[in-house]
């Protein structure tokens, strides 16, 4: 693990991580997709096995543009985002997904 990354290990709120690296946010931004920017952070650096400050700088920037000119839903980033909907928005299961449920068991009276 290089020098960089290791003065994130501590870190846990979004905001120590911009102001670690230095970088601009919205806080409004922050406010509403702080884990989903975090997420995304997460995911560009996996293209990256040993980035240096200005990788780390530049990934985070792009995550939190990201969510400056879209949304969590439209990003997808989170599992339940990226779930099959019908035609009203809802979430969408097939039949043939759905087990049936185990009938109870019932203890005998002795």
């Amino acid at each position: 693990m290089n020098a960089a990354v290791e003065r994130l290990i501590d870190l846990s709120a979004a905001e120590e991580f911009f102001d670690a690296l230095d970088v601009a946010y919205e806080p409004r931004v922050l406010a509403v997709s702080r884990l989903h920017v975090l997420k995304r952070f997460r995911e560009y650096l996996t293209a990256h096995p040993e980035p240096d400050e200005t990788i780390l700088r530049d990934c985070l920037k792009r995550a939190h543009d990201d969510f400056v000119r879209s949304d969590a839903r439209s990003e997808r980033v989170f599992a339940v985002f990226r779930q099959r909907t019908d035609v009203a928005g809802r979430a969408f299961i097939p039949l043939e997904a759905l087990a049936p449920m185990p009938s109870p068991t019932l203890e005998s009276e002795s």
